[in-house]
């Protein structure tokens, strides 16, 4: 199954943890599926995998980053 054909968090740029980069687990994720924090970048493509759980990060379409 790809990245795209599965169901995704869709996070907008208010979401961020910094530039273009979101963290997983997010807050509204049970405690018990706690694992270590990653940030998965979303600055060049518009979506992303974590590495622990399988959630999909997609930016929300019509989002935009905003540079330094």
């Amino acid at each position: 199954m790809s990245i795209a054909s599965q169901p995704a968090v869709e996070v907008t740029a208010k979401d961020l943890q910094g530039p273009g980069v979101v963290a997983c687990p997010n807050p509204r994720m049970p405690l018990w599926s706690n694992h270590p924090r990653v940030f998965i970048d979303l600055s060049v493509e518009p979506q992303g995998r974590c590495p622990y759980c399988g959630t999909v990060y997609r930016l929300k379409a019509g989002e935009k980053l905003h540079g330094h």
